[in-house]
């Protein structure tokens, strides 16, 4: 590789974990090797210390800060990433003889119904898979369970390239989400969830740390007779303190709220975002060389997913735009073809370098 200094950054548009605000990550290397006032590394102080429960509610007020979280909610940080929520989620909310509603739009959704089906019951209210999860379904073909423990949504759908732009309307049943990786993309109305989770490394920070919102009487649920870790409840008594928090992870999701802040907070970054990705499906849209893969009332403004007229030109594509510095742009294994990740972090320069790259492929190949 050779060595490579820190304005040489490529344009990356990995799914996760994901490109970071540079910012973030020279304030992170300055303050590595002794954090300032404190004599060592961020990665080396107790998490029992005041330095480090001061990083942890400064970040939480930050977060509540942005988001205008309304006070009954409990904000808790935590290990295991989504995926640990899939389990989490039923076991502490789904009670005996209670039914879980989830909408299954993606390949992480139905992860997330693979694993609620462990705990207990489960109803699917409706499925676009028949679809290879091209779209959002109306509501009216979400058939919800009266009474229903809780209704579960994958927000925006990372592999497919698709997002939630309304919120489906469940009554009095809490709304849970993971909204992994579009939370923070924009404004967002957390009174309407009962629970929100979401692994950090897309929008928020590195991997290993997972957020999880909670509205306060939802705790009730969680039984002592669950795993210790695994009870929201005793997560959220302890200030995700009982056993060491990824206390790296936490200080720079921090950073990254900081960050956020100096930007003008949510509308500001969600202005950003609406143009990144107008910019990138313009050129999608623009001749029919390329194609969208989602529909298009369901894009979303995080993952661009998108193929070329043939898989030999998508195999030409790809290596060919990585040596153009423009990195990740590889589909997942499971739908191929192309996907572009937008998060908050990544610049508009790399978008307007990547529709550059397609106007140039497309001249050649077209």
């Amino acid at each position: 590789m050779g060595t490579m200094s820190t304005t040489e950054r490529i344009y990356n548009f990995s799914a996760g974990p994901a490109v970071l605000p540079l910012p973030v990550l020279e304030q992170a290397q300055r303050e590595l090797v002794a954090l300032p006032g404190v004599g060592m590394s961020v990665m080396e102080i107790s998490h029992r210390s005041k330095t480090f429960e001061n990083i942890l509610n400064t970040a939480i007020a930050d977060f509540r800060e942005l988001t205008g979280l309304p006070a009954e909610y409990k904000v808790l940080m935590l290990q295991g990433g989504a995926s640990t929520q899939f389990s989490m989620v039923p076991m502490n909310l789904l009670g005996a003889g209670q039914t879980a509603d989830y909408v299954d739009t993606s390949t992480w959704s139905d992860k997330a119904i693979k694993e609620a089906k462990k705990v207990g019951t489960v109803n699917v209210a409706a499925s676009t898979k028949a679809d290879v999860y091209n779209h959002i379904p109306p509501a009216s073909e979400i058939k919800l369970t009266p009474g229903a423990a809780y209704v579960h949504i994958t927000t925006n759908n990372t592999v497919e390239g698709t997002e939630w732009k309304t919120l489906p309307d469940v009554g009095e049943v809490p709304l849970v989400a993971d909204a992994s990786s579009d939370i923070l993309s924009g404004p967002i109305e957390l009174s309407r969830f009962g629970l929100v989770y979401a692994g950090a490394q897309k929008n928020l920070g590195p991997s290993g740390v997972t957020l999880v919102v909670i509205r306060e009487d939802l705790l009730a649920r969680s039984q002592p007779s669950l795993p210790t870790m695994m009870n929201y409840k005793v997560m959220a008594e302890n200030n995700s303190l009982y056993n060491t928090p990824p206390t790296f992870g936490v200080y720079i999701l921090g950073l990254t709220l900081k960050w956020l802040k100096s930007l003008g907070g949510l509308k500001a970054i969600a202005e950003i975002n609406q143009r990144k990705a107008a910019k990138l499906y313009a050129e999608i849209d623009r001749t029919g060389f390329y194609r969208g893969t989602a529909q298009k009332a369901s894009r979303s403004l995080m993952n661009v997913t998108f193929r070329l007229p043939s898989e030999d030109l998508e195999k030409v594509f790809t290596p060919a735009a990585t040596a153009a510095g423009l990195d990740g742009l590889k589909g997942h294994r499971s739908v191929g073809g192309m996907r572009a990740s937008l998060y908050n972090a990544f610049p508009e320069a790399g978008v307007d370098a990547l529709v550059d790259f397609m106007r140039d492929f497309e001249k050649k190949n077209g």
